[in-house]
């Protein structure tokens, strides 16, 4: 039977390593699904930054306080991950387009994850973020809110205008196809 979040924490807390384990594989995959978004699709970058998330939540386990829920607090250690990042580097440097290949043999749900990273990119980092807290993430706007330490009013703003947003991308999308 599956441990709660609370249970793991508390093995660990007394000295199980594999209750550590097992937290990491619970979220290992969101975290680096919300990181990968962030970065517009920078795999390496993102894998980079899940790997220190989950080294800090290793070394700060123990002061978990648990007011919010263990994915909560995740998002928000790889949020500041990722705005430390950008903060050390004067602009984030994606794959180029032209680099790709033309053709590629690409499974139709690994088609819709690169159009969702392609679309992604056209997104300012703050609508990059709610978006993906909100639709990756599945948070309510009140946890974004205290994620990024932002009034709920913008974080609104910026769901809306992100949405706003891949709807006229996706409708020039959908023109193309």
């Amino acid at each position: 039977m599956p441990k709660t979040d609370s249970e793991l924490i508390s093995r660990f807390l007394a000295g199980d390593q594999r209750a550590f384990a097992d937290l990491v594989r619970r979220y290992q995959s969101p975290i680096r699904q919300f990181l990968r978004r962030l970065a517009a699709g920078d795999h390496a970058l993102a894998d980079d930054m899940a790997q220190e998330t989950f080294l800090k939540m290793f070394t700060s386990l123990a002061s978990f306080r648990g007011d919010a829920g263990l994915s909560t607090w995740l998002h928000t250690i790889a949020y500041r991950c990722f705005l430390r990042h950008v903060a050390s580097h004067s602009r984030l440097e994606f794959v180029d387009d032209a680099t790709m290949p033309e053709t590629m043999s690409v499974a139709p749900t690994a088609m819709s994850d690169i159009l969702v990273e392609q679309m992604m990119k056209h997104l300012s980092l703050n609508e990059r973020l709610m978006v993906t807290l909100s639709v990756s993430a599945g948070m309510s706007h009140a946890e974004i809110a205290e994620v990024t330490q932002a009034p709920l009013g913008t974080i609104k703003s910026h769901i809306n205008r992100a949405k706003k947003k891949l709807a006229r991308l996706l409708g020039s999308e959908e023109e193309c196809i």
